[in-house]
């Protein structure tokens, strides 16, 4: 073999053991999703999981401290362990479970909300700030982008009235409701309106999440309850309340009636980054997003060098979304330490390129808040010394497709032998509406996911007198037929 050859054999076998060298380095931790922790010169210890986009039972959702947006604060782990187990809409239809393997925390807070919008397994939950930046986003279709300002035309977010043919503005989306405002409220709010006893609030069952679905298009439901003059609704898992005041609910009465079919349109409307060019990126049927904090530092591969904002550039802990055609990356790097100082975001931008061959990227809240939970455990090093309390997050989820019990159907009565949480919907996660006693009678309701396996158990959708709601598999028995197996729970 010639020389030259040989250099060249040698080279190329180098070359091939650095690639398995690095290949190596990410950890499979479900299939489709990789960590990988780098220890940097600088000094700097990031921690990354990656997202196969191929990947189809892989996916992207957002969450919501405490499972509501009313109030609270909660630990990424602790949201992680919420939302593991639980049922989600993705394949666009409720009962596939979620296995959560990763989270980051998400958008700033200053009180014990985010403090821009968020969209949550499909639910529009909590609106954008008008003429603000949104964030990462995630769609039904697993496209991915990074929003630009954003705002809401109200005649382009409307709640349609097919039997009466008319249309009616609304004000907001789970916000405390006011004087003469119409506000749409979604089980991510809490587990009621918690409304005063005056206006009117109707309970509508939807067929979909409160999806963003602009005019003429539409999100489908039925009104199930006609409520006056009582307030705090309780919202189950796929309903939503329409609440209005004043000449609000002075209109919205003159067009429900039980079991009315109504419509519900809501459009972001999306500019570039000054806010009046028009963005090309469509919201319509994104399925989560959440707000980001000021900066996108990477941006169609280039990374962002030149900041109004001074923060921009100091060296500090942080949580990053970044992604390219491949791949969706969570980052936090720690910092406030000797082992590790942190990075500003023309380092953060060139550490997502050089390393990660990201194309573009996105700043969460950082410092303190900055925290990477993987399959059961916190891997960075919190600069706070614990995990930081903050109010939302993302998450990395493989898909567990649905399963169902087939033990009852619908019309089966049935007896709960010892007193049982009726909740809100198929999970321990949801709120509970109310307990039965021992030994009392029920009946399953019908419905699509009836039998769904959610935190360890089946659950049914059953009635018990004045109540319905969702109760385990394990609170029920079938009612008896005989005087001597009643006697059992006598």
């Amino acid at each position: 073999m010639m020389k030259r050859e040989r250099s060249i054999l040698l080279i190329l076998l180098f070359f091939i053991l650095s690639c398995s060298i690095t290949l190596a380095q990410w950890t499979q931790v479900r299939t489709g999703i990789e960590y990988r922790k780098f220890t940097l010169s600088d000094p700097n210890n990031v921690f990354v999981t990656r997202l196969d986009r191929s990947n189809l039972n892989c996916i992207i959702d957002s969450c919501i401290a405490q499972g509501q947006l009313i109030s609270g604060r909660e630990r990424v782990s602790g949201m992680a362990t919420r939302y593991d187990d639980t049922i989600g809409y993705w394949g666009q239809a409720w009962g596939a479970r979620y296995d959560v393997v990763a989270a980051i925390n998400g958008d700033g807070f200053s009180t014990d909300q985010p403090t821009n919008g968020q969209i949550i397994s499909g639910w529009y939950a909590k609106r954008f700030n008008e003429f603000g930046g949104g964030g990462f986003a995630w769609k039904i279709d697993r496209d991915v982008f990074m929003t630009g300002c954003v705002n809401h035309r109200d005649y382009k977010n409307i709640v349609s009235y097919p039997r009466t043919a008319n249309t009616q503005e609304f004000t907001g989306i789970n916000k405390t409701r006011g004087t003469n405002e119409f506000i749409i409220y979604t089980p991510q709010w809490g587990t009621n309106t918690a409304t005063i006893a005056s206006g009117v609030e109707i309970l509508i069952e939807m067929t979909t999440p409160l999806l963003i679905m602009p005019t003429p298009n539409h999100c489908t439901g039925y009104v199930r309850q006609v409520r006056q003059n009582q307030g705090s609704t309780p919202i189950p898992f796929d309903h939503i309340v329409l609440s209005a005041t004043g000449s609000q609910a002075t209109q919205l009465l003159s067009n429900v009636i039980t079991g009315d079919e109504i419509h519900v349109s809501l459009e972001i409307t999306h500019y570039m980054d000054d806010c009046s060019t028009s963005n090309p990126n469509d919201w319509t049927k994104t399925y989560c997003s959440i707000g980001f904090m000021t900066f996108i530092y990477l941006k169609d591969g280039v990374v962002v060098q030149t900041y109004t904002n001074p923060a921009a550039y100091n060296r500090e802990p942080r949580t990053a979304v970044a992604y390219n055609d491949n791949y969706i990356f969570f980052i936090v790097c720690d910092g406030r330490s000797s082992i590790s100082r942190g990075m500003s975001m023309p380092e953060l931008g060139d550490f997502c390129k050089n390393q990660l061959g990201a194309t573009w990227g996105i700043n969460q809240d950082g410092g303190g808040s900055s925290t990477l939970w993987v399959d059961g455990a916190v891997k960075n090093s919190p600069s706070d010394g614990a995990e930081r309390y903050v109010t939302n997050g993302l998450m990395m989820i493989s898909v567990i497709p649905m399963s169902q019990s087939a033990t009852f159907l619908s019309g089966d009565k049935v007896i709960s032998p010892a007193a049982a949480g009726i909740r809100l919907g198929p999970g321990i996660n949801y709120g509970t509406l109310w307990s039965t006693t021992a030994g009392q009678e029920g009946v399953i309701l019908a419905h699509t996911i009836n039998g769904v396996f959610a935190k360890g158990q089946s659950w049914w959708k059953c009635s018990f007198g004045s109540y319905e709601g969702w109760i385990s598999e394990n609170s029920l028995v079938p009612k008896p037929t005989s005087v001597g197996q009643w006697a059992m729970y006598e």
